[in-house]
């Protein structure tokens, strides 16, 4: 896997670009997606972007500490964290974090890092080819329906009858044929290791869509994708230049 691109949450400017140019010297062909200063417009991005290969997370920003964007994202990409301070280093560790670097970063240390997460890369890389025979011989089971409170009891629902799910004010809902909207336990993320990738799409951070609930899709700005939903014409589905090929190749298997 290639380290292309790369976030930079840092609270000076200074820093920001001096993080830019080591990088560009260490691997030219980098991509820095953005460059965010605080708390809030960090976690903001990771609601609206896809996760990027790395991001380089300074610890205190000008409105608190780095740590609550990641109380309060998703963020399942490594991160190095950068800080002028050494009292975060055990916190930090309990993240994604492949390195923690000290203010002012030097060039050495940084490819240093750089190398590091490209060697823990390359090992998980020649570990997936043994777990897809594993999956092979032992082909595992996705989730069929749902057990769902109800009144005084429970009833179920069946994944054959749901159109799609999407995540709204940090709970998870089912959108289901009828037109009906229930809420499920799991998190989107457990719903895309419990549901049978033939039939259900991770369109983006907010929306897993079955196949059949796809009636068209259409060209969007700057290489996106906007799905149509059938019976749903108000929802408004988007998916990223870098997802919408894979969306395509899904749809035409």
């Amino acid at each position: 896997m290639s380290i292309t691109n790369i976030l930079i949450i840092e609270d000076e400017k200074l820093n920001a670009d001096r993080l830019k140019r080591l990088l560009r010297e260490i691997k030219p062909s980098v991509h820095i997606l953005d460059v965010l200063d605080n708390i809030v417009d960090s976690v903001n991005w990771f609601k609206d972007n896809e996760m990027p290969d790395l991001v380089m997370m300074d610890i205190r920003l000008s409105d608190g500490l780095s740590f609550e964007i990641l109380e309060n994202s998703k963020i399942d990409c490594p991160i190095i964290f950068t800080t002028a301070f050494d009292e975060y280093a055990v916190r930090a560790f309990k993240f994604n974090s492949v390195d923690y670097l000290l203010k002012p970063v030097e060039k050495k240390e940084l490819a240093d890092a750089m190398t590091k997460l490209e060697n823990l890369l390359y090992q998980q890389l020649n570990q997936a080819p043994l777990q897809g025979l594993l999956d092979f011989i032992y082909p595992k089971d996705f989730r069929t329906r749902f057990l769902l409170p109800y009144k005084d009891g429970y009833k179920t629902i069946v994944v054959e009858d749901i159109q799609y799910f999407y995540s709204e004010f940090k709970s998870t809902h089912a959108c289901l044929k009828s037109g009906h909207v229930e809420v499920v336990p799991q998190t989107m993320e457990e719903l895309e290791q419990q549901l049978d990738p033939k039939f259900f799409f991770r369109a983006n951070r907010q929306f897993i869509v079955h196949i059949d609930a796809i009636r068209r899709l259409h060209n969007h700005f700057n290489g996106k994708l906007k799905v149509e939903i059938k019976h749903s014409e108000a929802t408004e589905i988007l998916v990223s230049r870098e997802k919408a090929q894979l969306l395509k190749n899904w749809l035409d298997y």
